[in-house]
């Protein structure tokens, strides 16, 4: 499993979204709770930038119909959204943030 380096540790604020691009693909990088997490950074539902939406609860909210999706597997917690978005492996090297683009779920 391949890892690249997504963003600094030191870069992330807690519960806010980062959105970074790997590979041409959008990820959403974010720490909570003591962790951090990389989701597909498009809602299933709209194509729209999860990044730009609300975390809370191990959850990010898509801001424009309001579906959450958990970050840790990307399944969405109700409507309008039923499919659920890519989570991506995340490891912690010093300050690095790795992300490896092999799907979680």
């Amino acid at each position: 499993m391949a890892f690249v380096r997504a963003c600094g540790l030191s870069e992330l604020e807690e519960d806010t979204p980062k959105r970074v691009e790997l590979d041409g693909t959008p990820v959403s990088v974010v720490k909570t709770e003591g962790e951090v997490f990389a989701i597909h950074d498009i809602c299933s539902h709209a194509n729209v930038s999860l990044s730009e939406g609300e975390v809370e609860d191990c959850q990010i909210e898509c801001w424009l119909h309001g579906s959450s999706f958990d970050l840790r597997t990307g399944k969405p917690s109700g409507l309008p959204a039923t499919r659920p978005v890519p989570v991506y492996p995340v490891k912690i090297e010093g300050d690095d943030v790795l992300v490896s683009l092999t799907q979680e779920s």
